[in-house]
């Protein structure tokens, strides 16, 4: 029986694998962040911008990593719930990093104006946002640059210049 369990949860864990994304933003409770969520309307497909604060993240390293995201559009409270590793999720941007003390938020749904506000903390936005430029686009760009030769005038001028020069040799002799 317990070989059984073993051989199910390993089979379940290389299912969870295949599904996760290779980087996700660090986002943790408090973070401001802008979530990019692809949004079906009809044959057309958009990429929606939702802007709030964290006030929960629940299974973090898992398949299952969800973060709640709260926002006050039109003097109402929006909440909404995104899966990390869903592919409707397009990219999470941490804008500002505040200091918290504890994971579920819940005290800020009745905060409104001044004492809504969250101390903000210094955070490296390129290693929390995972802004790196790929390897592969870099060499594309350099390969690109020296196929396409560069012609100036002065070059002209110069190729220009030593016909001439050449002229005046031959007349001379």
């Amino acid at each position: 029986m317990i070989k059984s369990f073993e051989v199910m949860q390993s089979v379940i864990q290389k299912l969870d694998l295949k599904y996760l994304k290779p980087k996700v933003a660090d986002v943790r409770s408090g973070d401001t962040v802008k979530v990019h969520q692809k949004v079906k309307e009809g044959s057309k497909e958009r990429v929606q911008v939702f802007e709030g604060l964290v006030i929960r993240t629940q299974r973090r390293g898992s398949l299952h990593f969800t973060i709640t995201v709260r926002r006050i559009a039109s003097g109402i409270g929006v909440e909404k719930t995104f899966v990390m590793h869903s592919p409707s999720v397009v990219k999470v941007e941490v804008v500002k990093r505040s200091k918290v003390r504890r994971n579920y938020l819940s005290y800020m749904r009745a905060r409104t104006g001044k004492s809504a506000r969250l101390a903000g903390v210094d955070y490296d936005y390129d290693a929390v946002n995972d802004v790196s430029v790929p390897e592969e686009k870099t060499t594309e760009v350099v390969e690109e640059v020296e196929e396409k030769p560069v012609k100036s005038n002065k070059s002209v001028e110069t190729e220009e210049t030593k016909e001439e020069q050449a002229d005046q040799k031959t007349k001379r002799t």
